[in-house]
């Protein structure tokens, strides 16, 4: 099988003659790492990482649905240790020096209120060039052609607007000014479906792809009734396009646990939760039995339990699909089929 078959027989609880095994993630310290123990050299990225492993990958059209233009990322002061920098999504922060990975330290964001949205929103028009190739119909048969699975990034609704403007300043504003929260929101939706158009009309796609990142270990930032007022509709109205042309599956990138929300993703048109994070207390058992083979689950893999067995191993991409009798955390069980 080729991996684009492999991919689409997995979610479709058809035989494989193995999972698919696709990773990502490998922070610049675990390559540094595993240079010392014997990582050849030329091995500096996550694409390469994956060339020498062997895993498989995934391709995606290249569409722009966030800011365009970005911020332009500039370091604005610097000591012995560290930079105060500016990103592309215009976020000041603080960054060590010596390159080593870590969550930064944050200190201002660009959208604070309903007086900066209007010049922020500017970054949020579908019109900008640049958000869709020019050489379309080039890349369009490169990409039917792939024999790896191919998909669509189709954004983020609450993640984007919590790193533009923090946390703390995303939770404030679901509660004080809602209606600029749903203004937010439905732009990105409209920009959105505006930009993946074409691609999604003539390109047969293996998956769509959110990122949001709101959860933590005990539950969701935002609560599941803000989760269906603010997000279900305009998730809907983004998946529905994209089964009406032939992709039905789509994931959803969200660490933290899930276990609240997973079923109004679900209820949304997001089939397929990713990374299904144990360590945080997502069950993929419990959702198994909750939701059935509706939803389907990508990951599943407590990386703290594999840590001890691979030393020097920083494991973020979770491609093992554990099956229902395989209880994280630790490894799936013999045998086991994937959790689809």
């Amino acid at each position: 099988m080729t991996p684009r078959q492999r991919w689409n027989a997995v979610w479709h609880y058809q035989p494989v003659d193995h999972v698919p095994d696709i990773e990502f993630g490998y922070w610049d310290d675990t390559l540094r790492r595993w240079h010392a123990e014997g990582l050849p050299e030329w091995v500096t990225d996550n694409g390469k990482a994956d060339h020498f492993f062997g895993f498989e990958r995934r391709g995606g059209v290249p569409v722009n649905v966030g800011l365009l233009p970005g911020f332009e990322s500039r370091v604005l002061e610097e000591d012995a240790r560290h930079r105060v920098v500016v990103d592309g999504n215009g976020v000041k922060h603080v960054v060590f020096k010596d390159g080593h990975s870590s969550i930064p330290h944050y200190l201002d964001f660009p959208l604070k209120s309903r007086d900066d949205w209007p010049r922020f929103r500017e970054r949020l028009d579908p019109a900008t060039p640049g958000r869709f190739p020019d050489n379309w119909d080039e890349i369009k048969a490169a990409l039917a052609a792939a024999d790896h699975p191919v998909g669509v990034n189709l954004g983020s609704l609450y993640g984007w607007p919590r790193n533009w403007m923090g946390f703390e300043g995303a939770a404030l504003m679901m509660h004080d000014d809602p209606a600029l929260m749903h203004e937010i929101m439905e732009t990105i939706a409209t920009l959105t479906l505006s930009v993946i158009d074409r691609a999604v009309r003539e390109l047969r796609l293996d998956y769509g792809a959110y990122w949001e990142d709101m959860a933590f270990r005990n539950g969701p930032m935002i609560s599941p009734r803000m989760f269906e007022e603010f997000m279900v509709p305009r998730y809907k109205r983004i998946t529905d396009f994209v089964r009406e042309h032939g992709c039905d599956m789509v994931f959803v990138d969200c660490d933290g646990n899930i276990n609240d929300i997973a079923g109004l993703w679900l209820k949304a048109g997001v089939n397929c939760m990713f990374p299904v994070e144990v360590a945080a207390g997502t069950d993929p058992i419990a959702l198994r039995e909750r939701h059935g083979r509706e939803m389907l689950l990508m990951g599943g893999v407590n990386k703290r339990a594999l840590a001890p067995r691979a030393p020097g191993c920083l494991l973020s991409g979770l491609s093992v699909l554990p099956g229902p009798q395989a209880r994280c955390p630790g490894h799936p069980a013999p045998g086991a089929g994937p959790a689809r």
